[in-house]
């Protein structure tokens, strides 16, 4: 496979949020089993996809994937930034909403199937926290390497709405059961509302 150039290879889209989360997923399976990383206040492990936590209850925000063959430095200029590891089966990874398709940006997987580390990088989570705005208000940097799995990381936590997800009791987990297996748009339906009930996204 040919090397990638020394620029990084990006895209930049519009991402439409629910219940204060869009995802990180590959349409083959999961690809972030055991992974617990609701401590990080940004991004965590749900039933094999990547959640990314916003402050906006509902709404568009902007997406920017940006591709690397060797880990790069974390950008300059945002508010938290946590480090997550998934395994790619298909050679997919796509940034989408939570019931809907994937949104038109470059697959995170620059090197097909195998393991990748994601820096989420996160700027104006305060500005519009729970509200559902008209105009974005958050911005959002996903740069993706290959690499071993390893722990998740917390590179960086400024803002208030991250303090305040990593401060909800780790018993907030929500278990599904089989028959509400993620997998699945009724599984996932019933996983919002039952969070949603339980005041887990406000």
């Amino acid at each position: 496979m040919s090397a990638m150039s020394e620029s990084a290879r990006t895209g930049t889209s519009l991402v439409f949020v629910q219940y204060h989360l869009f995802q990180v997923m590959d349409p083959d399976g999961p690809m972030a089993g055991g992974l617990d990383a609701a401590h990080t206040g940004l991004v965590s492990a749900s039933d094999g996809a990547i959640e990314v936590h916003t402050g906006i209850h509902t709404g568009d925000v902007q997406v920017t994937a940006e591709l690397h063959t060797h880990q790069p430095e974390p950008a300059s200029g945002w508010d938290e930034i946590a480090e997550i590891s998934c395994h790619s089966p298909s050679g997919e990874i796509l940034v989408a909403p939570l019931m809907d398709d994937p949104v038109d940006l470059p697959s995170l997987a620059s090197h097909g199937p195998g393991s990748y580390r994601l820096r989420v990088h996160a700027r104006g989570r305060d500005r519009a926290i729970d509200l559902a705005p008209d105009e974005v208000v958050e911005y959002y940097l996903i740069q993706s390497w290959p690499a071993p799995l390893q722990d998740t990381l917390l590179v960086k936590a400024t803002d208030a709405y991250g303090h305040q997800v990593r401060a909800r009791p780790a018993d907030d987990t929500i278990v599904i059961d089989h028959e509400d297996s993620l997998d699945t748009q009724t599984g996932r339906e019933r996983d919002i509302l039952r969070r949603a009930e339980q005041g887990d996204y406000f």
